[in-house]
Parts: C-alpha cells; structure tokens; sequence
C-alpha cells in the first residue's frame, strides 16, 4: 500500500503442448517434426485506467486501486495462473501503474490475460472495480500499440505492450537528494516532497511522460533525503541511456490530488554523470523550485549476451524455463565506449513501427472437393454448426492475421471452377472486392455456391499467385510498410508443377508471404517441390509455407503455429534488404484511442485467494479463466469454455458450436 515503487517486471514463459503431436514443417509427406526452430520475441505489458467508479463507499474517501494479471488457459491442458499484482496507487481513480508484466511472443499464439483491478481495503474484504481481458497480439497489432477497454462498473482500463529491451541492461541504482525545494503546501505548513521518474512510448497515447519508478514521501522537508531507488534500465529507457527522461517533483497529498513542485529532463547518461557532485534545476513553468542532487548512479547487472532463437520442443515444452529476450533494434550504451552497432529490426520492431499486414484468401473449388451439398464432403456446410476444414482454416489463420489489418477489408478469390462453361482459375468471391472482417469472408465463401457455379478443374495456382503479388506491390506504392501474406486453401496437389514454380519465381521481389493449407485426405506428396524451393531456383526469398490441414484438425494454435511461423522472418528479410526500416510511431491523444465495449461473457472478475505470505492465486477452477479455443469460438470476441475438470464429457471443440447460416450472394465477378 506504499506510494513508493521500484520498477517491478513480471516475466512469464508461455506454451503450448500439441494433442497431436504434429508439428509438420512443409512436410506433405505427414512426418514429425518435434523440434520447431522459432524467433521468439518479449513483449512488455503496461497498465493504465481512467474515470473508474469510486467503490471506497460513503465517507470513506477515494479507492486505492491496484491491478492483477492472470494468464488465462487457451487449451485443454493450459493452467490459467496469476502473474502477479500492480503497486497500490492511493486515492486515485485514474491510476498509472509502474508495474510491468513480460510475455513472450508468437505470430501464431493467441495469449490472454485477464486484468483485474482491484480497491484495496485494509480491515475489511477488497473491493472489485472491474476486469477486462487483453489478447497480447491484437494490443499489438492495434495503433501504437494500445487496447482500451470499459469496464461494468464505470471507467476505461489501458493495456499497452511494447517490445521488451534486447537483454537486460541492469538496474540504476539511484539516491536523489533535494534543496531549498519550493514549498507549495501553504504558510504554515511545509510540502511532503516525493518524486517519479517518467518516460514516454511511441503511438497513439504515448506523447505524455508516463511514470515508470515513484519515490516514497518525504513529510514536512523541504530538503529531503530520498532513499535509495531502484529502477529498471529497460523500462525506464528502453536501454537507450541517451533517452529523454523526466524527474518531476510532488507534494504528496492524502487524497491522492498531489501538487506539483517542478520538474526537469535529462537522461540516465547525464545521471551518471552527475553522479556525486551534479545538480539538476526543476522549475514550475519558468521559475526555478530549487535544486535536485543525484548522491549517486550507477548500473549493475547488465547483460551483455545477444540470444535470440529459441528451440521450443512443440511437444512438450517446459514453461518453468525462462526465455532469454531477443536483439532490440536500436543502440545500447552502458556510459562507456563506442556505441554496439545497430541491430536487425525484428517483426515486432515492424509491426509496432507502422507496418500494416493484408490478408487474402485463395480458394479451390474444384470437382475433387465433391458435391457439397452431401455430407462428408470437403465443402459440406453442416446444420450442427460444425465448420468444415476450409472454414476452420479460414477462422483459424484469418483470425491471427485480422489482427494486424487495421481497415479488416480482404480480398477472397476462387479457382478451378467454371462459370458460363468457361474454367476460372481466379475470380472474386462475394459481392464485393474486398470483404468486411474473417465473418465477411465466411460469408463469401458460403455464398459462392448460391452463384451459377460449376466445380471443375484442373487445380491451378498459376494464375492467382501473380495476381495476388501484383495487388501486394500496388499497395506497397501507396504504403511503404504494407505486407501481404496470400492464404491459398486446396484439396489437391497443383497439376502443373512447372507452371507453379514459374509463378513463385516471377513474383520473389513482391512484399508477399504464401501459406498453403492442404485441406482433405489426399496424397499432397507432390507438394514436395515447395521444400527449398527458393533455394535451388534461387529465389533468395522462402516466401512459401505448406501445411496438410489434417495434422491440425483438432488443435487450432497447432495449425495457427504452424501455417505463420515463418512469416515474421520473411517480412523482416523482405524490408529489411531493402533498406526499408520500421517507422516511428506517431503521438496522438489518449481520447483518439478507441474504446471497445465491456464483454459480458468474458470480462468477468476471478476469485483470488490471498496467502499469509503475500502469494495470489485463482480460487480453484473457474470458467471465466479458460478461454475457447475451438474453431467455432473464433468469431464474435472472446468467449470462455468451463474448466476441463468438470467437463464430463471431454475436451470437444465443437461441442457446442453454433448454428451457421448460409446467406445468399449474387453471383461473382468473372472479369
């Protein structure tokens, strides 16, 4: 319940184990591929709320809010677990906590984490303000990086993640002292000095200098003596010790309505330089509020290793050991010597630095899929509610990848049908160019068969492959961070192999990613040429992913992982061999960012027992902390699933699907 703060990050290891066991990596020939070579990054979450409802009750002043973060379970053999809790901000009802949380980061793994938060009641029982759960992912992939969400009860909880610094860049170790400070707290009284140490963050929200350590105060002193701080290097300034910074100076006041003493900028480089006989002036406006002392500063502990791939075994990876962070793009200098030199930009140093990612979608409609209006067959839509493989793959991989395409408009094409009798092996699918959201492209795809079409064949790739790369280079002219991963669904091998590679050669320098998705149970040996491919045409690019929907049927974070693992390492080779860098975030206000409304069914306050040691944990199993993963849960947001102890029947990921409608479309455009 202490105003002071050490800089605390929480870190965490996340995984998952396969039910299947399969992992194939381009393999048609279905054989195991245990060991999955992934480039694993560490984002950092951090939290703030405004305008959250009073719950102190009547004459007892304003709540003490503090926040906890719970990871919650995304499969069946997941245990959701509390990451642990926010300092307490007193008397506040817009909190800004110092605390940040780490996670590690997958293009195909969805992680949720419930935040809680709570108002601290000393003698009696704590009181809940409100939850919200947060998808790491799409906190990413939102602009500049941050997700606001209402709560029931009153009030808008920010979650902000931003990639974690490359390596620990160690602790400063700070004593700040004041002088003859400006006494702001009336004649007969004197101020109650404490400090914080803020920072900004690039993107929407982040122009504002946001504290990252608060001091403890001092009482009646206008010549206080700090203790000892403590702070993050990494989260105070990224490691980049030449960083802007703010010292500012408070007078504590006990409704948690502190008035301000003055500030100044400087930077972790010129703390140390001031170590033990610099002074920095904080000033109010323009008038100078006395004199701040820096006692000492020094770093300890920093990390001069550079890891940055992770073998996880996908069968059964262990999430006690802990992930070393990956290369931040950027320089690190601890105080002393030449600078390292600048390090590759990662996917997430793009994806946070305005690159944009667009989807479309390719599907084969030719006859090998059969009638689908018998059931069993590959484009069957059944009345249970029960998706077939291709919707399954399109909500499974669309959903990832959604997250990431701020304008939810894509593309769906078709291929190896006939229209007027004449064989089209690329045309639009839906009313429109473009379709709105993955349900949009469902939609589409269900459609299609309302339209005079008659499936045939062969099964071409040739033609919708350029046309695809073609759209992709058109949009990088107008947006020079736009890439565009192509999501081509097929129940069979290519018939004409030669003409395929031919299309893959042609179209190398676009700023495109294929993934193929081989939905059935057909022999897709011939789909072998796609394994080096880019090697021995020398290509120079793997832009190709294959993957035999099978393996994945019944694991959807299996297929997400496999389909998208490669994709973050052929977006950085792309861009990156070009010359093209990851831009800086633009700075907006915090009321541009959008607020999505309170979940009913997912934001959900969790009951915690509190242990005499200070430990917090879930309050046996509760469904609001088990999220469903099936394939028919991924549209319409978040929903939860009861824990899989008091499911009697089993883990059944269509269990309780829903009922799917099949609009009807006007036919497609064939030009």
């Amino acid at each position: 319940s202490s105003l002071a703060s050490d800089s605390v990050v929480f870190q965490t290891t996340t995984s998952s184990q396969s039910r299947s066991n399969k992992q194939p990596d381009k393999q048609p020939n279905n054989q195991t591929n245990n060991q999955l070579t992934m480039t694993k990054e560490q984002l950092q979450l951090s939290l703030y709320a405004s305008q959250l409802k009073n719950v102190a009750g009547i004459a007892k002043g304003t709540s003490d809010p503090f926040a906890i973060v719970t990871l919650l379970a995304n499969e069946p053999n997941e245990t959701p677990r509390v990451l642990g809790k926010t300092e307490v901000i007193k008397n506040s009802l817009s909190p800004n906590w110092t605390t940040a949380f780490l996670f590690d980061y997958e293009l195909g793994k969805e992680t949720h984490v419930n935040v809680q938060v709570i108002d601290e009641v000393r003698k009696t029982s704590d009181k809940p303000m409100g939850s919200a759960v947060f998808e790491i992912g799409d906190v990413l992939g939102s602009p500049g990086s941050v997700k606001a969400k209402k709560f029931k009860k009153g009030g808008i909880l920010y979650a902000r993640v931003q990639k974690a610094a490359p390596k620990s860049a160690g602790k400063l170790a700070l004593r700040l002292r004041g002088i003859k400070l400006k006494n702001v707290e009336g004649m007969f009284n004197k101020s109650d000095p404490f400090f914080e140490a803020r920072r900004t963050y690039d993107g929407p929200g982040g122009g504002s200098w946001t504290p990252v350590y608060r001091s403890q105060h001092v009482k009646n002193n206008l010549n206080p003596k700090w203790g000892p701080a403590t702070i993050d290097v990494n989260t105070l300034c990224d490691g980049d010790l030449d960083r802007r910074l703010q010292v500012s100076i408070w007078d504590h006041e006990g409704d948690g309505k502190h008035d301000s003493m003055g500030a100044f900028e400087t930077t972790v480089n010129e703390l140390l330089k001031a170590a033990g006989s610099g002074t920095f002036t904080p000033k109010k406006g323009s008038k100078s509020s006395g004199t701040i002392a820096v006692d000492e500063c020094k770093i300890t502990g920093a990390d001069t290793s550079t890891s940055e791939t992770v073998i996880v075994n996908s069968a059964a990876a262990d999430p006690s050991i802990p992930v070393m962070p990956v290369a931040q793009f950027g320089n690190m200098n601890l105080g002393g010597g030449a600078a390292t030199p600048p390090r590759k930009p990662t996917f997430v140093d793009y994806i946070s630095g305005n690159c944009e990612l667009n989807m479309c979608v390719a599907i084969d409609f030719t006859g090998s899929n059969g009638d689908p209006r018998k059931p069993g067959t590959l484009h069957h839509f059944s009345q249970s509610g029960q998706m077939n493989g291709y919707e399954k793959a399109i909500v499974g991989v669309g959903n990832i990848l959604a997250k990431y395409d701020t304008d939810q408009r894509f593309p769906v094409y078709g291929f190896g049908a006939k229209y007027d009798g004449v064989v089209r092996h690329c045309f639009q699918v839906g009313q429109e160019k473009e379709v709105h959201g993955v349900k949009g492209i469902l939609d589409a795809y269900r459609g299609v068969f309302k339209t005079p079409l008659t499936m045939s064949g062969p099964t071409v790739f040739a033609e919708v492959i350029p046309f695809a790369a073609a759209q992709a280079k058109s949009r990088l002219q107008t947006h020079p961070l736009s890439y565009t991963i192509l999501l081509l669904l097929t129940d069979g091998a290519v018939t004409d192999v030669q003409a395929t590679k031919q299309a893959l050669a042609s179209i190398a320098d676009a700023p495109l990613s294929i993934v193929i998705v081989g939905i059935g149970n057909a022999d897709f040996s011939a789909m072998q040429f796609l394994d080096d491919f880019e090697k021995r045409s020398n290509m120079n690019r793997d832009i190709v992913q294959f993957v035999q929907f099978n393996a994945h049927e019944f694991d959807k974070t299996s297929l997400t992982r496999a389909t998208l693992e490669e994709i973050p390492d052929q977006l950085v080779q792309f861009f990156h061999t070009r010359g093209i860098m990851p831009q800086p975030g633009n700075n907006i206000s915090t009321s541009r960012i959008p607020v999505e409304d309170y979940n009913e069914e997912a934001d959900i306050d969790l009951s915690m027992d509190y242990g005499a040691d200070g430990e917090i944990a879930l309050n046996a199993d509760q469904p609001a902390a088990f999220i469903d993963n099936s394939y028919e849960a991924g549209l319409g947001g978040v929903k939860i699933m009861a824990p899989p102890s008091t499911n009697s029947q089993g883990y059944n990921p269509d269990a309780t699907a829903p009922v799917m409608t099949t609009p009807a479309m006007a036919p497609p455009s064939t030009n």
